[in-house]
């Protein structure tokens, strides 16, 4: 005996969600001539009508096809609807969709449906500049800058209310919650916001992607436009980074000063230069440590006396 399992409420609400299908439509440039040529056939049967006088059954017949006529002409014309390159044709029939024309050109709909444009061309949204707690609790400021475009056009109109606001609001909460899921700067080899931009965007990316995916839209691409310390703690920050390049700069100086002076002491034991016991060996490391690693050139002292003097 098998056992049915309850759809989750997501999962019904995914399955009677609409999707973009293809509206039926009909060239309409011959709907165009034909709405015309139905027209001109009324006019005549007009004149036709009233030139014979009110005699007759002939002239009313007359008048009556070209008032059937001109009926015709108008639900042809009010049915002709225009499509540019880069927007779309939602058809609305009594509150039903009933599909969405892309294809470029003059197409001819049922005249009592509703013809709602809907622009497919790629957008850009640039978010304004939201100020965040970072992951170590440090307030910063950031923004981005997100290409999108419109791929379902029947949950654009339907699953949401205004996409583009949607849109919008969506990306500037995906934007807040990845700031505040990573450090601005790296410690300890993790990812960051201002060392890791590539991935930090890809992520960003995937969660708007994610987060927008109901609405029928997809991005393209997204990037951090501005990414900064908050002013309260900015020069604060910045004298932290200035002390953290010095000390780096520092130790960069001291490893190629200890590698240098280890080199001159070989050499001279190699070539046998001179022989130097270990105080002289002492001495001459101290004096090539200060030469090499002093901020200021330093002056040179000729020893004019003994190598002990």
């Amino acid at each position: 005996m098998s056992v049915q399992v309850p759809a989750r409420p997501g999962q019904e609400l995914a399955s009677r969600q609409v999707t973009e299908t293809e509206a039926w439509s009909r060239p309409g440039v011959r709907v165009l001539v034909a709405g015309i040529a139905m027209l001109l056939i009324a006019i005549g049967l007009f004149v036709l009508g009233f030139a014979e006088g009110p005699g007759g059954a002939g002239p009313v017949t007359a008048i009556i096809f070209a008032v059937l006529l001109v009926i015709a002409a108008e639900l042809a014309f009010h049915g002709l609807t225009s499509v540019v390159a880069g927007e779309a044709r939602v058809v609305q029939l009594f509150g039903r969709y009933r599909g969405t024309i892309r294809a470029p050109g003059l197409h001819w709909v049922n005249p009592f449906a509703r013809r709602r444009p809907v622009s497919v061309r790629i957008r850009n949204l640039e978010t304004a500049v939201a100020k965040v707690n970072d992951a170590d609790g440090n307030p910063i400021e950031i923004a981005a800058v997100v290409v999108w475009r419109v791929e379902d056009t029947a949950k654009a109109l339907y699953a949401v209310n205004e996409f583009a606001k949607f849109v919008a609001i969506q990306t500037e909460t995906a934007v807040r919650h990845v700031a505040s899921s990573y450090p601005y700067t790296s410690r300890g080899g993790e990812l960051s916001l201002r060392d890791n931009a590539e991935e930090i965007t890809q992520q960003l990316s995937a969660e708007i992607a994610d987060r927008v995916r109901p609405a029928g839209v997809s991005i393209i691409e997204s990037r951090l436009t501005r990414l900064s310390y908050a002013p309260e703690i900015a020069q604060a920050m910045l004298r932290q980074q200035q002390a953290n390049a010095v000390v780096g700069a520092r130790q960069r100086i001291v490893e190629g000063a200890v590698g240098m002076v280890q080199l001159a002491l070989q050499r001279l034991k190699d070539e046998e230069v001179v022989e130097l016991d270990e105080e002289r060996k002492a001495a001459m490391v101290s004096n090539l440590l200060v030469v090499l690693c002093s901020e200021q050139a330093t002056q040179q002292v000729v020893n004019t006396g003994s190598l002990y003097q």
